[in-house]
């Protein structure tokens, strides 16, 4: 695959690389891990001028531009809510909101005043996108919502959640623009393994006007579908920039010239650029019409760089064992984050099925 990149694109790797190592320097991390939820507010708002939160919602937020910001945001380990803000966030408001809507978040999430999290998944669900406990019972001018979310991903430092339920009066899913402070609305937040955060979530009752609603009434699913198969080709892109960052780390620490090095260096590198290929190539197709034939590339995407992500992470580990089992080690943080990733929209072993079986049903 061609790996080059157009001049704007080039340009915004690049200025995007020098902010962060000038104001997310390695002995600066430590800081957003040890806040209270692994965020840092003024590498935040440097993001936001820097024009990065406008190109998911300000536009029609192009994928390869995102990609291009994922990968940067995972050389760096950077710990900002970028993906659930701008990708999933963001990307549901922009496509689905009123005008009104749109008129009053979108300049907010592009100036960094407003960081939304997608609060969908549910106990027990398994990836299973249509598994909806949570309901929402409709009275005259507004909605009950009542039911739970588990793992909501950086809801504890979030302005907007964005909650799925099951519509009563419409008979399926709908999305709901819920403010963290509602009442009924108890938000449980704890650290996640890789310095972010989560929080379960408990709706008793938690009332929102009509206006309040996201998209049309019971027809969330095609929404979510497409929400998380963006946030899919994020995520591969950001193991991507990982794995890239090990890679380095890895040569730069490496004083030996053993073969039995060098070939484990060697097959770290061809993996990397395999999985970026299928990175690239789920960004390109993550909007695709066809539904079928978009989740069987992401789900092939997915598959192929977690089991990328798994060896590199391994054979890094391996050859840093004095200093990558420090738990101060950039490495092991790397490698933190990658296992993250792999359980992000589905494992490695739910994408390998998926994939296998939208194959089979196409030989069919």
């Amino acid at each position: 695959m061609d790996f080059d990149l157009t001049e704007d694109q080039t340009v915004l790797r690049n200025s995007l690389r020098r902010l962060i190592a000038r104001e997310y320097p390695l002995e600066r991390r430590k800081m957003p891990r040890g806040s209270p939820h692994g965020s840092s507010p003024k590498f935040w708002r440097r993001l936001a001028e820097q024009g990065v939160f406008g190109l998911g919602v300000l536009g029609p937020g192009d994928p390869m531009e995102i990609m291009l910001v994922m990968e940067e945001l995972g050389r760096g380990l950077v710990l900002e809510p970028f993906m659930s803000t701008v990708v999933t966030g963001g990307g549901l408001i922009r496509d689905y909101g009123t005008v009104a809507q749109r008129a009053q978040l979108l300049p907010r999430i592009a100036a960094g005043d407003c960081r939304a999290a997608l609060a969908h998944h549910e106990a027990g669900a398994r990836y299973v996108l249509d598994h909806v406990g949570t309901t929402a019972r409709r009275g005259k001018g507004w909605y009950a919502l009542t039911g739970s979310k588990a793992a909501v991903l950086e809801a504890p430092l979030a302005d907007l959640l964005i909650v799925s339920a099951r519509d009563e009066s419409a008979g399926g899913l709908s999305l709901f623009l819920v403010e963290p402070k509602m009442k009924g609305l108890t938000v449980m937040g704890y650290g996640t393994q890789d310095g972010r955060s989560a929080a379960d979530l408990t709706l008793e009752g938690v009332r929102v006007p009509t206006s309040a609603r996201l998209g049309s009434a019971g027809f969330a699913l095609t929404a979510l579908e497409k929400a998380v198969d963006r946030a899919m080709a994020a995520s591969c892109a950001e193991a991507v920039g990982i794995m890239e960052a090990l890679n380095e780390a890895t040569l730069t620490h490496l004083n030996t010239r053993c073969r039995p090095a060098e070939q484990r260096m060697t097959e770290m590198f061809l993996m990397t650029i395999q999985a970026k290929s299928m990175s690239w190539l789920a960004a390109a197709r993550c909007r695709d019409t066809d539904r079928a034939e978009r989740h069987r590339v992401l789900s092939a995407a997915k598959a192929f760089v977690g089991k990328a992500a798994r060896l590199v992470g391994q054979q890094a580990l391996l050859l840093h064992r004095l200093i990558g089992m420090s738990g101060d080690a950039m490495v092991n943080r790397y490698c933190k984050r990658l296992s993250i990733i792999n359980t992000t929209c589905a494992d490695v072993d739910q994408h390998r099925g998926a994939f296998s079986a939208l194959l089979r049903d196409q030989v069919l």
